[in-house]
């Protein structure tokens, strides 16, 4: 599997963010997106997972009939957490589990993984935020997709969780994954090609 841009540009209200970024990361690669903040990071990784058009360019990905797109092959994981305050952990996981497809994971699985074990049947709102953010990680795990899109993926974690979600990426990538990260924080990923951004303030 590769993923590629190909001199990808975007926008946000109208206006150009970044432009002209490409590269290509294969099976078990990542790539490190730095820069400082209003650099684009985040739209990058937006256009990437299809959630906002591309400006110029194209991104693709060679994924076999599986995954024919860069949205159908990515996890994406923004700034949001993306799960229901109202149902509990495990309902959340649950419900991302049967909406991506290929199991893989069960929730009290992935949970373990990240430090959550037996908190499955907690409300997602009573959770602290280092355990939301913990949570959300452990979407990853419940379905696959080759593909990791990270923003900012460590945000709220402690020492203790970095170092287990640099384990789980590693693991992921040692399986022939691909990761995309755009951080400020070192990551603990050796090898990773790095991205830098160019800023605007």
């Amino acid at each position: 599997m590769r993923l590629s841009a190909d001199n990808l540009g975007g926008e946000r209200g109208g206006e150009t963010v970044f432009s002209g970024v490409s590269f290509t990361r294969g099976d078990g690669e990542a790539l490190v997106v730095t820069g400082p903040n209003g650099s684009g990071k985040s739209t990058l990784l937006r256009v990437l997972a299809g959630l906002l058009p591309a400006a110029s360019g194209t991104a693709g990905i060679d994924g076999g009939e599986t995954f024919p797109t860069v949205a159908s092959a990515c996890h994406y994981l923004g700034h949001q957490n993306a799960m229901k305050t109202a149902l509990t952990v495990e309902e959340n996981l649950l419900f991302w589990r049967d909406f991506f497809g290929v199991p893989r994971f069960t929730p009290d699985e992935a949970l373990d993984e990240v430090g959550l074990d037996g908190l499955g049947h907690l409300p997602f709102s009573v959770l602290s935020t280092g355990q939301k953010r913990r949570a959300a990680i452990a979407r990853l795990l419940v379905a696959h997709r080759p593909v990791w899109l990270l923003d900012e993926p460590t945000a709220g974690l402690d020492a203790a969780s970095e170092a287990r979600f640099g384990a789980l990426m590693r693991a992921h990538m040692c399986e022939g994954g691909i990761v995309v990260a755009a951080t400020h924080l070192p990551l603990g990923l050796e090898g990773a090609a790095e991205l830098r951004m160019g800023g605007v303030g």
